[in-house]
């Protein structure tokens, strides 16, 4: 492979991290993932574009992505065409190799339209498509003085769509014992929405302001109960409540959380956070909260690990890495770890990686893997697609591939075992979602009567 520049990207649905291999490796450019449209100012912004914007009121957000893959293409076509203009890369595509991150349990069809994009539209000389997760295993998330990366690992990625707990042997994906949870940013931010919506201001509008609250005033509880009756018997004078000042655009004043003692102005508008600090991200360890039927992330976690070799299951509980944006809610990390050594056997050390910026933990991991001389035996060259289309592509990238039911079956009996990549699993568009587990909580923990 000869190129003069390679590019990555990690395509994420909420935002992309990108960045020219070499020129600025440590500050990637984060780019909004969506095609906006704002009532303040009556205009249109794409992508990177969003940062002109002066009134953030009332957006209207057209993501290319939808449930976690990519259904809208003109949007995202319109994405990465801003992203290599000269506004941004300046990237001659035609001169350059591409490193991109995609969807777990892709669907072959879209895969196929990337490949076509990357080739045809853009002409890059070379690609290499996979999951942020495969990229974990080259970066420093779980790396140790002295000692060598380790073999087995398990990631939980918690993004905008989804939270996926992924597990890693010798660098491949194990694809049978990968396990979702349909709860990620994008179900917060909504949820957030309607509980502020119905209890102070009618906000079912402003999801951007509305994500700036969840990420300024949100954190993981390590006790709920003990939270949740502290806001019931003092609800405005607890150690938790919080007063989100509002941003006031028209005079430049970004949203902020209220300063003990801090006089307000006239015309500033406050939002109290009370028990929706804790009640709204605890979806993540509880989706029954909402009547989702579906386990917690630490139950997923040890699900997904009993499905691994059980002489290897004690690397797994010690080698937990943490990325996606939603594992940077403060409280995350020591709740995981509380309610995972109680999940592991006795015997079993649990140790739980995270990063300060876990939202470009992938991107970090992508560089270092762009960087290694075996990369250039990981891509698909342009000649390679032009000979075989996208075969070549699913030749090379290790990802996960639906198989038949019943043809694949007899020939995996046939020849006494699975073939790699695709360890059994078959077909369906999506992993089966991990059920709750025995002793559940009952739905509405986190909803509490509106105080008088």
């Amino acid at each position: 492979m000869t190129s003069s520049s390679t590019v990555i990207l990690d395509n994420g649905a909420s935002s992309i991290k990108a960045c020219i291999l070499g020129i600025h490796d440590d500050r990637p450019l984060i780019i909004p993932n969506s095609i906006v449209r704002s009532k303040g100012d009556n205009s249109t912004y794409v992508g990177h574009e969003l940062a002109k914007c002066r009134d953030y009121t009332s957006l209207r957000f057209r993501h290319p992505f939808e449930k976690g893959f990519i259904v809208d293409w003109d949007a995202q076509k319109a994405v990465w065409d801003g992203i290599f203009s000269n506004e941004v890369l300046g990237l001659n595509t035609s001169e350059a190799a591409l490193l991109i991150t995609e969807p777990y349990f892709n669907l072959p069809n879209i895969q196929d339209v990337y490949d076509q994009f990357v080739f045809e539209e853009y002409e890059f000389q070379a690609y290499h498509r996979c999951t942020p997760a495969s990229l974990i295993p080259y970066g420093g998330l779980l790396a140790r003085p002295g000692l060598p990366q380790p073999e087995c690992l398990l990631v939980v990625d918690s993004g905008f769509s989804f939270t996926h707990v992924v597990p890693i042997l010798n660098g491949a994906i194990v694809w049978n014992a990968v396990k979702r949870i349909d709860v990620g940013g994008k179900l917060l931010t909504n949820h957030l929405k309607e509980v502020i919506s119905f209890r102070q201001w009618n906000l079912m509008e402003e999801t951007y302001i509305v994500n700036e609250v969840k990420e300024s005033c949100c954190f993981i509880s390590e006790d709920f109960a003990r939270d949740l009756e502290a806001c019931r018997v003092r609800p405005t004078s607890n150690s938790i409540v919080q007063e989100y000042i509002f941003p006031d655009y028209s005079a430049n004043k970004p949203g902020r959380i209220r300063r003990p003692g801090e006089p307000l102005d006239d015309s500033s508008q406050t939002l109290i956070m009370n028990n929706e600090r804790f009640t709204v991200p605890e979806i993540l360890f509880h989706p029954t909260d909402i009547g989702l039927d579906q386990a917690g992330i630490s139950a997923t976690v040890a699900e997904s690990i009993s499905l691994l070799p059980e002489d290897l299951q004690g690397m797994f509980w010690a080698n937990i890495g943490l990325i996606g944006g939603n594992t940077a809610i403060p409280g995350f990390h020591q709740r995981l770890v509380s309610e995972l050594r109680s999940l592991a056997p006795i015997d079993s050390d649990v140790v739980v990686y995270s990063s300060e910026r876990p939202n470009l933990e992938a991107y970090y991991s992508g560089v270092a893997f762009a960087v290694r001389p075996e990369f250039s035996q990981c891509v698909v060259t342009k000649e390679e697609y032009q000979e075989m289309g996208s075969n070549a592509c699913r030749r090379k990238f290790r990802d996960w591939k639906p198989i038949e039911k019943e043809a694949g079956r007899g020939r995996e009996q046939s020849k006494g075992k699975v073939p790699e990549g695709r360890m059994g699993l078959e077909l369906d568009d999506s992993p089966p979602p991990t059920k709750k587990m025995g002793r559940g909580r009952g739905r509405g923990r986190g909803i509490v009567r509106r105080q008088a």
